[in-house]
């Protein structure tokens, strides 16, 4: 499809009433669960702090076991001692910078080897920059985290999670990706050609996760895994912490001076990882736990079989092509 002929069909399939629900949402709480999760296995990325970090304690809480995907090594050897000391459960870590290429592979391949089922995946690592970082791979480093990261997960669990009888797959999405209202730049995802903004290019790498998250879900369909995406709510993270003193001023003292608690974020994921209200679904957008539609962009399914294609040759999976149905 041309690009003109994208751009009007998105613009069609925008409604104010989409807008207005994303609004009215953002104020409410989330369902919770309180079904017990004992001896079950959970595995989180960027558990150390932040949305990772309230929802390792509560996944820990209800006594899920824990495997935890940290960059820092000290930050992630005291939270389990502390999930372990503090609620009787098991807690192991990998040490990955998921902004790398080699790190990304390094824990596809550990988690496909795991002898027990994954039964809750949380995508939970990310980072938002104000100014165009490259990793050493040469990726746009908010592209390289908030999506490509997750793909080269999933792609290289997809043998274990298809032989699973079940288990769920959660993306801590955004409603950020609302900031690309008309689609990804597929021909400049490294933002080399357009000018880069905090804002664009984190939009872009949240579109991106929810167009992945199409082709995933036609790649587990019928196999009783699901995959799901979640707005976290508007709460305090320590997103951004790498950018300047200017922002994080302005993050800390006016952007979110009113939002809420992570224990939010945490009860949404703990429910969408654990209830059976939701067990069957799959494929979809939840504000907290609240279902809703997301941009037209992201509903794409040219677009999300053009960013298939990339995203393997970016992530260095090319030789390793999955069968969708």
């Amino acid at each position: 499809m041309g690009r003109n002929k994208q751009l009007r069909e998105y613009i069609k399939a925008y409604k104010w009433s989409d807008m207005l629900a994303m609004v009215r949402n953002n104020k409410a709480d989330p369902r919770r669960c309180s079904d017990d999760f004992a001896g079950r296995l959970v595995v989180i990325t960027g558990a150390t702090a932040g949305i990772g970090y309230a929802t390792a304690r509560t996944y820990a809480s209800h006594g899920a076991n824990l495997l935890c995907i940290n960059r820092n090594a000290g930050k992630s050897r005291v939270l389990c001692r502390e999930l372990e000391t503090e609620f009787g459960v098991r807690c192991r870590d990998i040490i990955a910078d998921l902004s790398t290429l080699a790190d990304m592979h390094r824990v596809g391949h550990q988690l496909a080897q795991l002898e027990e089922p994954i039964d809750v995946l949380i995508h939970n690592a990310g980072t938002y920059l104000t100014r165009r970082v490259e990793t050493v791979d040469g990726l746009e480093a908010v592209f390289a985290v908030n999506h490509l990261s997750s793909f080269v997960i999933n792609y290289l669990l997809r043998d274990k999670l298809l032989a699973q009888s079940g288990g769920r797959v959660l993306l801590v999405n955004s409603e950020a990706h609302r900031f690309a209202p008309w689609g990804l730049h597929l021909d400049d995802l490294n933002w080399e050609k357009h000018r880069y903004s905090g804002l664009l290019s984190y939009g872009s790498a949240k579109l991106a996760q929810l167009l992945a998250m199409i082709t995933f879900g036609d790649l587990l369909e019928g196999s009783g895994v699901t995959v799901n995406a979640v707005h976290p709510g508007a709460v305090r993270t320590e997103s951004g912490k790498d950018n300047g003193p200017v922002y994080r001023w302005y993050k800390n003292n006016i952007l979110e001076r009113n939002f809420r608690s992570t224990a939010i974020s945490a009860d949404a994921l703990y429910y969408l990882g654990v209830s059976a209200e939701v067990g069957g679904v799959s494929g979809k957008f939840f504000n907290l736990t609240t279902l809703e539609n997301p941009a037209p962009p992201a509903l794409d399914r040219g677009a999300a079989d053009e960013l298939w294609r990339i995203s393997l040759k970016l992530g260095d999976l090319e030789g390793s092509v999955a069968r969708v149905r």
